[in-house]
């Protein structure tokens, strides 16, 4: 009876996980760097959301960024950069609703 209680409960949490969002945080200090197509393709958590969203043509990247200036600046050369690596257009979304300071957020959104 216990392991049927613990399969439903694994069963019931992964279902949940994969409905849950994705989010990868952008490092502030890739900001302080010079930028090159090769660094942001190699940058981790900008690889990943781009591999997800060339595997899935059903989903969109969301960028989340703070109210500042310069973290608009940074989500709209971001934004350039994803479309380089492929990204279309329209399936790139901006989001200012970040505290000042944050990290850009990537959000793997689905499109509607």
């Amino acid at each position: 009876m216990k392991l049927h209680q613990g399969l439903l409960a694994f069963l019931l949490f992964s279902s949940a996980m994969a409905g849950a969002a994705e989010n990868f945080i952008v490092p502030n200090d890739l900001w302080m760097l010079p930028r090159s197509g090769t660094l942001i393709a190699q940058q981790p958590e900008i690889r990943q959301a781009v591999d997800i969203y060339l595997a899935q043509p059903d989903i969109k990247l969301i960028i989340h960024h703070g109210l500042r200036d310069e973290d608009t600046v940074y989500a709209e050369e971001l934004r350039s950069w994803l479309l380089a690596m492929a990204v279309e257009p329209a399936r790139i979304e901006l989001r200012n609703d970040l505290a000042a300071n944050s990290p850009l957020t990537i959000e793997i959104g689905k499109v509607k």
